[in-house]
């Protein structure tokens, strides 16, 4: 369905999750893809490049877009999750430092680049980003803050040809929420109010992602487009 040879993309987080997924998603459908994050928990498929890198060191940011010529696509999936300690500052100041700050790190790095391709931009936000999370203050801030990042450069960018759009998943089954998916009682409540009653897969946002990345999605910027299963309709 979609189609990407010759096209370059960056994927933050795309050593493990849903960032994995995507790029994975993205290589199979023909481009040519730079994983960026933590060192991956095995070997990617050909065709994936794969890079260290911390979103919070905007030096490593500068390296990384100085070493990649072409930009197409940017896909910010790096994430950190602190569950009950993020009620103290400097947990919070970091997670927000990750989540937010380094999303907009990758963003305002990738403009240059995307401007002379008319590329686009995919956020990974959350449902998170439209309900509080009693257990986890600082990420349920900085998903709210991602998804307006998102509507803020949509509009600042347009006039670059740039699209910037969002995704924001509901509970799909990564390393960020083993321990939910491992608690068998929070699992069974989580998904009572999930219409399709089971957790999602990392690839089932790689859909959508690789959606609003093509043509099909040319006509969209500003969009934040839940994918958790009826979640937030209940």
């Amino acid at each position: 369905m979609f189609q990407f040879t010759g096209k370059t993309a960056l994927v933050t987080g795309g050593t493990s999750g849903i960032g994995r997924a995507v790029a994975e998603a993205l290589a199979a459908a023909g481009a040519t893809v730079i994983a960026a994050g933590l060192p991956a928990d095995g070997a990617l498929p050909p065709g994936i490049r794969t890079e260290n890198l911390d979103v919070t060191d905007t030096t490593a940011i500068s390296d990384l877009f100085s070493a990649t010529p072409e930009l197409h696509i940017l896909v910010n999936a790096a994430g950190i999750i602190r569950r009950d300690e993020e009620f103290d500052p400097a947990v919070f100041e970091r997670v927000l430092d990750v989540n937010l700050t380094g999303t907009m790190r990758l963003c305002t790095a990738a403009r240059p680049h995307l401007a002379s391709t008319r590329g686009c931009i995919v956020n990974v936000a959350s449902m998170l980003s439209f309900f509080g999370g009693a257990r986890v203050p600082a990420y349920s801030a900085s998903k709210g803050g991602v998804a307006q990042l998102t509507r803020s450069l949509a509009l600042a960018w347009a006039v670059d040809g740039i699209r910037v759009n969002a995704v924001a998943p509901g509970w799909i089954a990564t390393p960020l929420t083993a321990a939910l998916h491992g608690d068998a009682a929070r699992s069974a409540q989580l998904l009572g109010r999930t219409a399709l009653g089971r957790w999602g897969r990392p690839e089932e946002i790689a859909g959508p992602v690789l959606f609003l990345c093509s043509e099909y999605a040319s006509f969209m910027t500003g969009a934040v487009v839940p994918v958790d299963g009826g979640y937030s309709a209940a």
